[in-house]
């Protein structure tokens, strides 16, 4: 989606871009593939989650695909600009990266089957880059949105740190916080399953290969 040869270096907040008190643009109400609303209040008994695992118009197609997945929509989060744009948070000087939120139902797919898919679907080992896709907005991150994600999300990490190690690869550089005063500023109409509107379109999502021994969930998609 975007490339770039400098070294990425992510902005402090007082030289992040200020933003907007508004968005710009308007979300659509509903899924173009589940049918269900983008935006909450989302339905008693689902629970959030936001994943970010490079290029989101590959990675939010990976979760819509997954049984139990209610609705999802992509954004920007863990940075500091309110309402960003696309523009800047290419321009990385917003601190977001792209990421998915995933609205699901506990009772027919776990946190933790979602954590495996999202392990097993990218390389989390690469910083601020997936594959040719360079800069702070393809860094890899969790945001829990409870004391119970935090500790799975940190047990799986810590889980396929093991067996990625032991197939030769490097250190995961994914970051796991709160999603607590990290606001999901959701991404423009366009990028709303942009994979289902235009179905050859770039994806930009390939993992290490490696399984995640946690969950059931596949790695295919």
């Amino acid at each position: 989606m975007f490339l770039n040869h400098r070294t990425p270096v992510l902005p402090t907040p007082e030289q992040a871009l200020r933003g907007r008190p508004v968005p710009e643009f308007t979300v659509p109400s509903r899924h173009t593939v589940l049918g269900n609303p983008l935006v909450g209040p989302y339905p008693e008994g689902l629970e959030v989650a936001d994943f970010a695992l490079g290029c989101f118009w590959g990675a939010e197609r990976k979760f819509w695909q997954t049984e139990g997945v209610w609705t999802t929509l992509v954004g920007y989060q863990g940075g500091y600009t309110e309402n960003p744009t696309y523009e800047e948070a290419c321009s990385g000087l917003t601190g977001h990266t792209e990421a998915v939120r995933v609205v699901f139902d506990p009772a027919v797919v776990s946190y933790e089957e979602l954590l495996k898919l999202f392990w097993e679907s990218h390389n989390p080992t690469q910083g601020f880059r997936q594959g040719n896709d360079v800069g702070t907005q393809y860094r890899s991150a969790i945001y829990t949105h409870s004391p119970a994600q935090a500790a799975a999300a940190d047990a799986s990490r810590e889980a396929y740190q093991k067996v990625l190690t032991a197939s030769g690869h490097k250190e995961i550089t994914t970051e796991i916080l709160p999603a607590e005063g990290r606001p999901f500023w959701p991404a423009e109409a366009y990028h709303q399953q942009y994979l289902d509107k235009n179905p050859g379109g770039y994806c930009g999502i390939g993992g290490t290969g490696v399984s995640c021994p946690i969950g059931v969930a596949p790695a295919e998609g």
